[in-house]
């Protein structure tokens, strides 16, 4: 049996499998996030440990977990945890949706050498600009740091005793050569920091270490090898089989995500686009990524009072877009702008706007912000001809439907479970345990595929034009 741990921002949750990928119990643990001050978002790196043994113990207590052999881990990227040389954490996790350190990341975006070697654009929401930030606020602390942490590799520093990441989410640190897939010693430099402040790499299909043997006696197991693992996006994609060259995945969730897989590297930094390692060898993936899907609703309702259920429950057959358009810029947007400024806006009300209008504006505005993101992989030679529909939000079928329409191509649903990080994590801690290979991450038995409306394609197009164009008129104001 395989166990795969997800460390969420709000919980982490364990699923456990057998060797033919069957779901035999699952625990999630909650999680809080503290906020002290404007902008900041932190977690003490403690409550990742007690979360992670009271996750095994539960799955101990439902089935008998003997037979496990490899554990992956899954988590979410970008954030800073400093440990000392006594593995002691020196400071909370300044999380990924912290955004102190947005100077320190514009600096460094202005340094060529980081968008040539790394690929990307130094988004305030990485690592290495958050301890730059540490390095000038709180220098007492960054003269004792030792090794810096992504969240989930320290969380595997307590289920190991290693100090171990791998290639996808080490790529969103902004100190790492994506092409080469390893620490690059210039930008490490650049930060007053050094290799032996990084943890070692493997490949996130590889093993990383051994669980510890009191852990493993909670499981009642004995020799448990834990998978190098994965960033949340990556694990998701190999949990929805999203692995070979050009397939993708859409994730409609609070955030959104385009997601493609590819056989090579293809940066582009000014396309906003992210250009990581993949969880395998030899793969690399792009992301598109805008700041509220599920989020823009969700802010809808709060308006109207209605709920986002109700708000799209009687919209009836697909239509064409009314003149009313929505931007769902609610806290900035990432592609293809990279414009932490920009606020969300609503064009052209009339008497005749009601709630179902305005319903209609959001998930459109959010379907041609996904269609900005097609737009920014396709310049750097990605094109995407289908995707998979993952996330609370593939729940509405009229959403899908405007979705297909307005990036003409098809979004296949999967029938119901669970194609997520936590499944992605259990089958990387398969591939280690077991040596075996990147097949076993296949794609979901599909339930329904929602197809572009031929006849809306233009004037979904049309509207896009007009979306994009409302974009550089109001960026200024």
């Amino acid at each position: 049996m395989f166990i795969g741990l997800d460390l969420g921002t709000s919980s982490l949750k364990a699923i456990l499998i057998d060797d033919q990928q069957r779901v035999l119990a699952e625990h999630s643990v909650p999680l809080s996030v503290e906020r002290p001050h404007d902008g900041w978002s932190e977690q003490n790196a403690a409550s990742w440990f007690k979360a992670a043994d009271a996750a095994l113990s539960a799955l101990a207590a439902t089935v008998d977990c003997s037979t496990v052999t490899g554990i992956g881990l899954s988590g979410h990227m970008h954030g800073a945890t400093l440990f000392d040389e006594a593995d002691k954490p020196l400071r909370p996790c300044m999380l990924w949706n912290d955004t102190r350190s947005h100077k320190e990341a514009a600096e460094m975006d202005a340094d060529p050498q980081f968008r040539s070697i790394t690929g990307n654009i130094v988004f305030p929401g990485f690592t290495a600009p958050k301890v730059a930030w540490v390095r000038k606020h709180e220098p007492q602390i960054f003269e004792q740091i030792a090794k810096i942490l992504l969240p989930k590799d320290a969380l595997r520093l307590y289920l190991t005793g290693g100090h171990v990441s791998e290639m996808s989410d080490a790529a969103g640190t902004a100190w790492f050569d994506t092409g080469r897939r390893d620490w690059s010693d210039p930008l490490l430099e650049a930060c007053g920091l050094g290799r032996d402040q990084m943890p070692a790499l493997v490949e996130g299909s590889a093993p990383s270490g051994k669980l510890r043997p009191a852990l493993a006696q909670v499981l009642g197991a004995k020799d448990v090898t834990v998978a190098g693992g994965a960033g949340d996006n990556a694990a998701a994609a190999i949990g929805a089989g999203v692995v070979k060259d050009g397939s993708a995945f859409l994730s409609l969730g609070t955030s959104g995500v385009l997601f493609a897989a590819n056989d090579g590297y293809r940066p582009d930094p000014a396309s906003a686009v992210h250009s990581f390692c993949h969880a395998v060898p030899d793969t690399w993936h792009q992301m598109g990524v805008i700041l509220a899907a599920t989020d823009a609703l969700e802010w809808l309702s709060r308006l109207t009072g209605k709920s986002a259920a109700a708000l799209t429950a009687d919209l009836g057959r697909l239509q064409a877009p009314s003149t009313t358009l929505f931007l769902p810029y609610l806290g900035g947007e990432r592609t293809p702008h990279n414009d932490a400024r920009i606020r969300g806006q609503f064009l052209h009300l009339d008497h005749a706007t009601d709630a179902s209008t305005a319903a209609r504006a959001v998930l459109e505005g959010v379907a041609f912000a996904f269609a900005d993101c097609r737009d920014a992989l396709a310049s750097t030679g990605t094109k995407i001809a289908e995707a998979l529909a993952l996330g609370g939000g593939s729940k509405s079928g009229y959403w899908l439907d405007v979705l297909a329409t307005a990036l003409d191509f098809p979004l296949h649903l999967p029938v119901a479970g669970d194609y997520g990080a936590a499944i992605g994590a259990a089958r990387l801690g398969m591939m280690a345990a077991t040596g075996a290979d990147v097949g076993i991450a296949t794609p979901p038995p599909i339930a329904h595929t929602h197809m572009p409306d031929a006849s809306l394609v233009p004037a979904f197009a049309e509207s896009h034009a007009r979306y994009r164009h409302a974009y550089s008129v109001l960026r200024d104001l």
